[in-house]
């Protein structure tokens, strides 16, 4: 008898379908609360660090060069008051075979599918993760679906979306494009059912673990070459893979004592489910219409439970404008020599406003880069929002509105990474957990959610306590 296909059905047998793609239970992790076992569901993947260099090494992922970007050091340094502006160094993950440190994520997942003997993988992403498990299955000798939401109603997508649809294609990868709208997770989810392929979602333990090792080199180079750990780490912020990754191996690597900061592009106000909104927005990762609402609860993806949890790691969190990242984009190119893409430039915008709080004694590692192509490339993403009726323009980024305008600044003191307020955020992760799953929370319940919002727990009690007078 064939199942039934519409979209209530197949979302009401997302646990069923989650198990058969991921092999693994996650119902043997939960607690039956609002705790569940994070640490046994990240060692479920049976790789440890070394295992994972391990794999990685075998499709050439992973021991990407540290560049020390000296100009942009010194420009930060003209800026900041004397004795201050850190050194700015950042992790080439360009160099990784599909062109960002997504290939770290794809390379655990796919050899974890190719060794339990599934015969494809899929992927629900509009990102450069579609490009890294396309190009590792190609390696694996598995076949691939890259699940886009691509376009809005009018069928116009962005072109650093498309870019990244051409470089899926050309790895062998078939890519089915959706519009904007909930149809993502449904359509991966139904793919998989038919199909019998591993999940390789940005979400799962495999994908996070592949992060560590990115965590663990940034610290073991940088004793290399300046003789202890980095100060403060930049992360790029989008679903939390790469700031709860890159934390979990600086840790491991033994630097506990690293600042990890995440950043976004500031697109308050726009929605990034609404069809209208969807070209309104001129850089398509890294933003705030992800980070925020992941961080404030990250059991919002593909998966029952999100090995991505940033608010457990992150001891900042700082917003940039797009025009700042445009601007940092062309500096980067024309200072040292680096022609780069958008997303890691976001972590490097913010970085460069940063090293001027921090003395000139102190280091500060942006961590990735990725690569760049026709569609990814300022100038058609700048040209596309001025077809949307964006206002381009120079001028002073703090006037900048999402969806509106994109300011790039003038001069390099206009760069000003901006705090967001991680205990609103955390006050925002508690309330969802309470109407999600109980007004009534254990001691573990307690527990887990002081680590989940790196908090005490009797400050986890008291806000507990002031949100249920309001939620009962």
């Amino acid at each position: 008898m064939a199942l039934a296909k519409d979209y209530a059905s197949v979302m009401g047998r997302k646990g069923e379908i989650m198990k058969k793609s991921l092999g693994m239970d996650y119902s043997t992790f939960e607690s039956g609360s609002i705790a569940f076992d994070y640490e046994k569901m990240m060692a479920s993947t049976g790789y440890t660090l070394e295992e994972i260099k391990r794999v990685q090494g075998e499709t050439g992922v992973g021991n990407t060069p540290l560049f020390v970007l000296r100009n942009l050091t010194e420009l930060a340094r003209k800026n900041a008051k004397p004795g201050y502006g850190a050194t700015i160094c950042v992790k080439d993950e360009m160099t990784n075979p599909s062109g960002s440190f997504k290939a770290r994520r794809a390379a655990c997942a796919v050899a974890f599918a190719k060794a339990h003997g599934y015969k494809g993988v899929i992927a629900a992403t509009s990102g450069n993760y579609g490009a890294a498990v396309a190009s590792q299955a190609a390696m694996q000798g598995l076949k691939c679906i890259i699940v886009q939401e691509a376009y809005d109603s009018r069928e116009v997508g962005q072109p650093e979306i498309i870019e990244k649809a051409r470089a899926c294609e050309a790895m062998g990868a078939e890519v089915v494009q959706i519009t904007v709208g909930p149809e993502l997770f449904y359509e991966s989810l139904s793919l998989l059912e038919d199909t019998g392929f591993f999940n390789a979602s940005l979400y799962s333990p495999f994908g996070i673990a592949g992060v560590e090792t990115l965590g663990s080199e940034i610290a073991i180079q940088c004793r290399e070459r300046f003789g202890k750990d980095p100060d403060m780490v930049v992360c790029t912020n989008a679903g939390g893979g790469m700031v709860t990754g890159t934390a979990r191996g600086l840790i491991k690597a033994g630097a506990t004592d690293t600042q990890v900061v995440a950043a976004s592009i500031d697109l308050t106000g726009l929605h990034m489910a609404s069809d209208k909104q969807f070209n309104r927005k001129s850089c398509t990762t890294g933003h705030t219409g992800f980070g925020v609402p992941f961080a404030n609860w990250p059991d919002r993806s593909d998966v029952p439970r999100s090995a991505a949890r940033p608010l457990r790691y992150m001891d900042r969190y700082v917003t940039v404008t797009q025009g700042e990242v445009m601007c940092m984009t062309e500096l980067l190119a024309n200072l040292e020599g680096l022609e780069r893409g958008p997303a890691g430039n976001t972590s490097l915008t913010a970085a460069f406003s940063l090293a001027q709080e921090l003395k000139d004694d102190q280091i500060l590692i942006v961590t990735e880069t990725e690569y760049t192509g026709a569609g990814k490339h300022v100038q058609p993403q700048l040209d596309f929002a001025r077809e949307n009726g964006i206002d381009v323009r120079f001028g002073n980024p703090s006037e900048e509105v999402p969806g509106t305008s994109v300011v790039m600044p003038y001069w390099p003191d206009q760069f000003k990474a901006k705090d967001l307020d991680l205990t609103r955020m955390r006050r925002s992760l508690l309330k969802t957990a309470l109407k999600t799953y109980t007004l009534e929370p254990t001691e573990e319940d307690y527990e887990f959610l002081a680590v989940e919002t790196k908090s005490e727990v009797d400050w986890v009690k008291e806000e507990v306590a002031k949100l249920q007078e309001t939620l009962r």
